[in-house]
């Protein structure tokens, strides 16, 4: 494959795009290298709270030293990917907080189909894949973003997020992941890419926000469940214990869980690695 344009980052045309009245971001900080956005990002926040106004918006060129779930290491080449964090103060109870993740994945699974057309599902509980066509022909579900969320001291949230771009097949870390361009995307222009997923946390937390924290009466959980393809299959769930469990993700719970049916009867899960068994019935467009 011939190696695709990675041009930097320009942050006055973000700025233009993301900043301002009736923009989704009241700070923004571009950064052409950084160890994690998200690290950077809460040491800043709580040395100066007063200068971080929610929400605020780190993105960066090149990430060296990013963090997955369980503190798994994430590093991408220089301009491949698209690495950022949101800074957010929501007027809500702590226990709303455990939807962020979801409500993340959401906003960029939406994005992602939106502006790139390809056709983006979450994994349970912060993972966003995308369909791919592998070397049998076969049509496989590769994850092409990731993300976190931390809750500070202070009670505010520093949500990360990762979307593969560029990257080729070799430069990806292991087999089930993808980018942008492999999956065959409309755009792989970082700067769009990246104004289509902040508009999509705007529009989404801001109806959480208007309707706080019911992520039920909003409408959310629906949204949520609906793009969520771990419900409905049959999985393994590997928890931070070391032990693991099998069944079928039924439902997500009240407070944005997974909810599996076992041999044992119904079991919710906060945390864990979702490992999918089988292919469900559920359609990828689902």
């Amino acid at each position: 494959m011939e190696k695709p344009d990675r041009p930097a980052l320009a942050p006055d045309l973000l700025h233009s795009l993301l900043v301002g009245p009736g923009q989704p971001v009241r700070r923004l900080e571009v950064l052409e290298t950084v160890d994690s956005t998200s690290g950077w990002l809460a040491r800043e926040a709580l040395v100066d709270p007063s200068a971080w106004p929610h929400p605020a918006l780190v993105v960066a060129d090149h990430q060296q030293a990013g963090r997955g779930r369980q503190g798994r290491e994430w590093v991408v080449p220089e301009r491949a990917a698209i690495t950022a964090s949101l800074l957010l103060r929501p007027p809500l109870e702590r226990e709303a907080l455990t939807w962020l993740p979801l409500l993340a994945g959401l906003s960029v699974a939406r994005g992602l189909r939106a502006t790139a057309g390809v056709h983006a599902v979450v994994k349970w509980p912060n993972d966003v894949l995308v369909p791919v066509e592998s070397d049998d022909g076969a049509v496989v579900l590769r994850k092409v973003a990731g993300l976190l969320a931390d809750v500070l001291t202070d009670g505010a949230v520093v949500v990360g997020f990762g979307v593969n771009v560029t990257q080729s097949s070799d430069e990806l870390p292991v087999e089930t992941a993808t980018s942008l361009l492999l999956a065959g995307a409309a755009t792989t222009d970082r700067a769009i890419v990246l104004t289509a997923l902040i508009e999509g946390f705007s529009e989404v937390l801001g109806r959480w926000v208007a309707d706080g924290g019911d992520v039920q009466g909003s409408g959310l959980a629906a949204e949520c469940a609906e793009l969520c393809v771990t419900l409905g299959r049959r999985v393994r769930v590997e928890l931070p214990d070391g032990t693991a469990v099998e069944g079928v993700a039924e439902r997500l719970g009240a407070t944005g869980s997974l909810v599996v049916s076992t041999v044992d009867g119904e079991q919710e899960f906060h945390a864990g690695d979702v490992h999918h068994l089988r292919d469900s019935e559920r359609e990828h467009g689902h």
